[in-house]
């Protein structure tokens, strides 16, 4: 017996953009984790945890909105809730240009999971 064709909905280019901010923003946050373990003991530890529950949230999001889940909404909600967190706790180190250049990437990451989470 035949299994019934599904159609996955076509992948826009808001979808596009918001899967290449989390995989950037991803990539970033793994970055920082591994500026930071350098550094020694002058990253703190929140901003640690956060890196690490923006990093694994984002790759994640972008997953599931490449194979179309129908849960990318609520998972894009978390991520921008993540990204968000992240941003901040980066931002408590203004003098180091890693964090900061994470921060902006969780910035505009959370807005494009935002925009998605609303569809």
């Amino acid at each position: 017996m035949a299994q019934p064709e599904t159609t996955m909905p076509a992948m826009t280019q808001r979808m596009q953009d918001c899967i290449e901010a989390c995989m950037n923003c991803h990539s970033i946050c793994e970055e920082t984790m591994s500026s930071c373990m350098q550094q020694g003991g002058q990253a703190q530890m929140q901003v640690m945890r956060a890196l690490m529950d923006c990093s694994e949230m984002t790759r994640m999001c972008a997953d599931m909105m490449m194979r179309r889940s129908p849960m990318s909404g609520e998972m894009c909600a978390m991520c921008a809730k993540a990204c968000d967190m992240c941003a901040e706790a980066c931002r408590s180190m203004p003098d180091d240009p890693q964090l900061m250049r994470c921060a902006e990437a969780c910035r505009r990451c959370a807005e494009m999971c935002r925009s998605m989470a609303a569809v």
